[in-house]
């Protein structure tokens, strides 16, 4: 391949991995991770609620890594919380596993900012060194594409196998208990699922350019190790 459209591939990978660091910063930040509605079940059941009766009893929950909010309906009304993770509920939730979203995010921003550099260094630079080569890009492309998979997987396994949001809404509360309704994984759950599939996209684009996989022989190398076993 000619290198102007090298340059072009590793380019546009480039500038797609600088803007994957951005949103996946970006996305830590907010409380739209996941929006949902969380049911006053104590309340509907003294009072037996069923269809419209039942919305009076469905407050709204909205919440992201480390704060969020939600509102308490009881039937008298909805009364806005507002609640932090650190350290107000790291009793109730799986620390170690929301923990660990938080930090496989932070490699997904680091790592992705580190391909950046390397990609736009062998589309204009000399590379010299293995890591700095086409074999060092897949490596920068996989790293945080493994991360971006890590914290979809983990923060889903938190929500839905741990019930994150039952444990959020029944925190502090002694004589009703809370049921979640529903969830919907919000604007910032995706734009980590995004970041990731650009990495994966990344990768197929060092393989446009001409490079092959590693760990991959090509037929010339294959050739040679047959003639070398002749001999």
């Amino acid at each position: 391949m000619p290198t102007r459209q090298k340059k072009v591939l590793f380019s546009t990978a480039g500038i797609l991995s600088f803007a994957c660091t951005l949103g996946a910063a970006a996305a830590i930040g907010t409380q739209l991770w996941l929006r949902g509605s969380v049911l006053c079940k104590t309340g509907a059941l003294l009072v037996n609620a069923t269809g419209e009766e039942l919305q009076k009893f469905l407050g709204d929950i909205q919440y992201g890594l480390f704060h969020g909010q939600w509102v308490r309906q009881c039937g008298l009304g909805g009364r806005p919380v507002r609640f932090s993770f650190f350290p107000d509920l790291l009793n109730i939730i799986p620390a170690s596993i929301h923990v660990s979203v938080l930090l496989f995010a932070a490699a997904l921003i680091a790592f992705a900012l580190v391909g950046t550099g390397f990609f736009m260094f062998n589309a204009f630079g000399n590379p010299y060194e293995t890591l700095h080569g086409p074999i060092g890009l897949y490596l920068w492309s996989f790293i945080p594409c493994s991360c971006g998979c890590l914290v979809l997987i983990l923060f889903s396994s938190e929500v839905k196998i741990h019930h994150l949001s039952e444990k959020i809404a029944n925190y502090k509360e002694g004589g009703f208990m809370f049921q979640t309704h529903s969830e919907q994984f919000g604007k910032s759950f995706w734009i980590i699922f995004a970041c990731t599939s650009v990495h994966v996209l990344n990768i197929f684009l060092i393989r446009l350019a001409g490079f092959q996989f590693p760990f991959s022989k090509s037929k010339d190398s294959e050739t040679a190790g047959t003639i070398d076993l002749m001999y």
